[in-house]
């Protein structure tokens, strides 16, 4: 418990940030479509212009991913938490000072900026930094505890929106966000204690005003050579069979969560007319499920039944959601769906738990940004597909009645990846054994 409990100033700087991000969920649904199609319950314009969204924060996170982790094993988690923490605060800022069709607009495009280096990266970098400070035997535990505390922000967060205005949403969201990034700079402790072997973006000699160019421009070549190639890529997922068998179930997992998360609640508006409060409601039940789940029962089951199992379990449950998601037949059923998180929130520690035992202490950054990087190629392919599904289902047009087609499309993505994981054998942890030379820059 001694290593968990040095954890806490990253578990608070997560708490503040994933409870500003998820504050704006339940109402951006409606915003958009006030800003788009005022007054209407169904507007393929807002599910395409979504999913535009989706696909190029995809392509911008495949690119960044794996070099945000890169750089985060040379300078330290610290310095690299800092750049997508404070973007984060600028789309939600705009939002908060108003939401006509102009400033939504403007949230738009900077929501696509930002995103593209912020998506993904808060968490990816977190999970390094737990891989950094807990032994291989205990990881799943406490990557399972980290998404628990990102569920119980996930609760709180759509707790707060049930009971404020839109406005207010918005301007909480802001503030909250602000303060994970002021708390995250004064407290959290970087992960690389030792100095000899850490180097801050900003060197001593910069800071002194002491500054050789010669220095600098060798320093510039030296960091651009430690960005990932494709070739570091493809060795990566090479390196054992475990790994890219882990890529493999993370693609059609991410593939199935973006579709999902992309049309649900446009589903739900069109088939149920659901709105602001309806959504909080059932990312309520589905935020306090997964962090009873991740808090109190993934770290009594991990070490008893093993990553490997809980993961496949995790991904069953996921394809059942879904697939009673896409068949709902009255207003209820999506929150009976939702209880199902108790089960399926398993899947993500479980993932980045095996993949964190397949490489050594000095590629965890890496092999998290890769990982990470796969989920951002699932998010350009996932709006390609459904996004069209989606609008041409709620639409009049559609070729048969069966408004949750799109949704059932993404179940099926979702059993693939189940059945991909049933073929994850659980192996000795080879990290220990890649110890190795960290090659960290010198200052």
């Amino acid at each position: 418990m001694e290593k968990l409990s040095g954890l806490s100033h990253l578990f608070m700087t997560i708490f503040l940030h994933c409870f500003a991000t998820v504050m704006v969920i339940p109402a951006i649904t409606d915003v958009t479509m006030a800003a788009l199609c005022p007054g209407k319950d169904e507007c393929s314009l807002a599910i395409y212009i979504s999913g535009f969204q989706h696909l190029i924060i995809g392509l911008g996170s495949l690119v960044m991913m794996p070099i945000i982790g890169n750089l985060s094993d040379k300078y330290g988690r610290k310095a690299l938490l800092t750049v997508p923490m404070t973007l984060t605060i600028i789309p939600l800022a705009i939002l908060a000072y108003s939401r006509t069709r102009n400033f939504f607009y403007a949230y738009y495009v900077l929501k696509i900026l930002t995103a593209m280096f912020c998506e993904g990266s808060v968490h990816c970098l977190a999970l390094a930094y737990v891989a950094d400070n807990v032994p291989e035997g205990r990881r799943a535990s406490a990557f399972g505890i980290l998404s628990g505390i990102v569920s119980c922000a996930f609760v709180c967060g759509t707790l707060s929106t049930r009971f404020l205005s839109t406005a207010s949403t918005f301007q909480l969201s802001a503030a909250m966000a602000m303060l994970s990034a002021v708390y995250m700079r004064i407290f959290l402790p970087d992960s690389i204690v030792n100095d000899d072997i850490s180097t801050p973006i900003l060197s001593k000699g910069k800071q002194e005003g002491n500054v050789n160019p010669d220095e600098e421009s060798d320093k510039k070549v030296q960091m651009f050579k430690t960005m990932p190639s494709m070739g570091d890529m493809l060795a990566l997922l090479k390196s054992s069979l475990t790994f890219s068998q882990a890529a493999v179930v993370t693609f059609f997992s991410n593939l199935s969560d973006v579709g999902l998360h992309a049309s649900l609640l446009y589903y739900l508006k069109a088939r149920f007319h659901f709105n602001k409060d309806q959504f909080a409601d059932l990312m309520l039940i589905t935020g306090v499920a997964g962090t009873i789940s991740q808090l109190l029962l993934m770290p009594i089951l991990a070490p008893v039944l093993g990553e490997e199992k809980l993961l496949a379990i995790g991904l069953f449950f996921n394809c059942a959601h879904m697939i009673f998601y896409s068949i709902a037949w009255s207003f209820w059923v999506p929150y009976a769906a939702a209880v199902f998180s108790l089960f399926y929130v398993f899947s993500q520690p479980c993932i980045r738990s095996i993949v964190s035992k397949q490489v050594g202490p000095c590629e965890q950054g890496k092999a998290q940004g890769f990982i990470s990087g796969i989920g951002s190629f699932a998010n350009v392919a996932s709006p390609l597909v459904f996004s069209p599904l989606t609008a041409l289902f709620l639409s009049e047009g559609a070729p048969f009645y069966f408004p949750g087609f799109s949704i059932m499309c993404v179940g099926l993505a979702s059993m693939i990846a189940f059945i991909q994981s049933l073929m994850i054998r659980a192996v000795p942890p080879i990290s220990s054994q890649r110890v190795g030379n960290c090659n960290y820059m010198e200052a």
